[in-house]
């Protein structure tokens, strides 16, 4: 249960990401250019990537983040403690619901398109092919990442070349 819980922080603690070099003008806009995007590795991730553009996942309010998978990268199934909504932006996002891992039936979506996750509901994604996945990430925190089973590596190269 230690382990789990020592686990369950480390992801959190990654997750929280770095906020962009946002610049508010004096109307309280905010405004964010791909190049000022702060893009940190997650360890363990294969070359996963997150950028927290706005907020922070870790107190009470709106964040929102990117996450870059590299090609053939996906995460195996986790919760979180709160409705997350997430937009490819990128690639395509191969997406599985439940606790076993299956990228054969996971379901992909194209740039464009919306999936809602529902609080504490497993799930997985990534990219399971040779492409690049960006998507984007909003929801209300505080926030945090629970895997289904501690044991696995979080990160898994999947059908890679």
């Amino acid at each position: 249960m230690i382990a789990a819980s020592r686990l369950s922080l480390i992801v959190a603690c990654v997750l929280i990401g770095v906020p962009a070099l946002a610049v508010t003008d004096d109307k309280g806009f905010v405004r964010i250019a791909p190049d000022e995007i702060q893009w940190r590795d997650l360890p363990n991730g294969h070359g996963a990537q997150i950028a927290t553009l706005q907020g922070d996942p870790t107190k009470p309010g709106l964040y929102v983040q990117r996450v870059k998978f590299a090609p053939h990268v996906m995460d195996r199934p986790r919760w979180h403690p709160e409705e997350r909504h997430i937009t490819v932006l990128k690639g395509t996002w191969n997406t599985g619901t439940g606790d076993n891992f299956d990228p054969e039936h996971a379901v992909p979506l194209k740039p464009g398109s919306y999936m809602m996750h529902p609080a504490k509901a497993v799930h997985w994604e990534g990219s399971a092919g040779d492409e690049e996945v960006v998507v984007q990430v909003m929801g209300y925190g505080p926030s945090g990442t629970t895997p289904e089973d501690p044991k696995q590596p979080f990160w898994v190269e999947y059908n890679k070349p």
